[in-house]
């Protein structure tokens, strides 16, 4: 662990940002993404890592060929669950990227997501059995593993539901071997938090209304225990993607209130 940004993920008094560009793997082009190679070129030096698609590496290598350069985050599974534009309702997993394929593309760190409470108890096994063998591949080769939980149509649940599921579900991703975990923001994060032996990503999720409640609710994440966030249209849906980012990573690193980093970067 030479690399200062491969150590803060793994360090619970540091925190990290990550940018998540990998959305249209599910949806298609969707805005701030349509280009990828131009997103990924306007993501700040002080971010730690870009999520993305291993396919998507070749087309990206200027955002991670410089000093100090973001890691590239993988995906390497593929799920039914964050389609929401192809109406499935299975949340059926497949591995969609080996780990020794992402590693020759040039991926330092995978993410695999399981999902759980799918309507089918052996669909919800297959999912587990997927994850294992995809985290046990990226490890066996090297690679750390980031795991995502998120609830099946998560943003049908109540606070208190969902609060139930990601507390239950981060707890058993972290039992399967996930190295840290990428996560839904709940009404008692805290709790999440405390009950993760490995340190928990505070997602971004849809869009916020302002910049400003975008670096609320990072502010909150870590307030509650959060090793860092993982935010991607809130990072890239803006008029200055690398002036927001730089604003997140101040709030999310070095504990600046929102809105002087509002002011400081000049956000809408």
């Amino acid at each position: 662990m030479t690399n200062i940004r491969f150590e803060r993920l793994f360090n619970r008094n540091e925190r990290a940002v990550i940018v998540a560009m990998d959305h249209c793997l599910f949806d298609g082009p969707i805005e701030g993404m349509i280009n990828l190679t131009e997103a990924a070129a306007k993501v700040a030096p002080c971010v730690d890592g870009i999520l993305l698609s291993p396919g998507m590496l070749p087309y990206c290598q200027d955002a991670f060929n410089y000093k100090g350069a973001p890691m590239a985050v993988v995906r390497l599974n593929w799920s039914t669950t964050y389609c929401s534009k192809l109406h499935y309702k299975e949340g059926a997993t497949a591995a969609a990227f080996s780990a020794a394929e992402a590693l020759r593309l040039g991926a330092d760190v995978a993410l695999v997501s399981l999902t759980l409470e799918t309507g089918s108890e052996s669909n919800d096994a297959n999912n587990v059995a997927v994850f294992r063998k995809i985290c046990r591949e990226a490890k066996d080769l090297g690679m750390p593993v980031i795991g995502e939980y998120f609830p099946p149509e998560a943003e049908t649940l109540g606070a208190d539901e969902l609060h139930e599921k990601i507390y239950l579900g981060t707890r058993i991703i972290a039992e399967l071997g996930a190295d840290l975990i990428k996560t839904l923001y709940t009404r008692d994060f805290p709790a999440v938090t405390a009950s993760s032996p490995v340190p928990v990503l505070g997602l971004g999720a849809a869009k916020l209304p302002t910049q400003f409640a975008a670096l609320q609710l990072a502010a909150d994440e870590v307030a509650a225990g959060a090793g860092g966030v993982v935010f991607g249209r809130n990072a890239l849906q803006v008029p200055n993607p690398p002036a927001f980012q730089q604003a997140l990573c101040d709030v999310v690193k070095r504990g600046m209130a929102p809105d002087a980093a509002v002011a400081k970067y000049e956000l809408e």
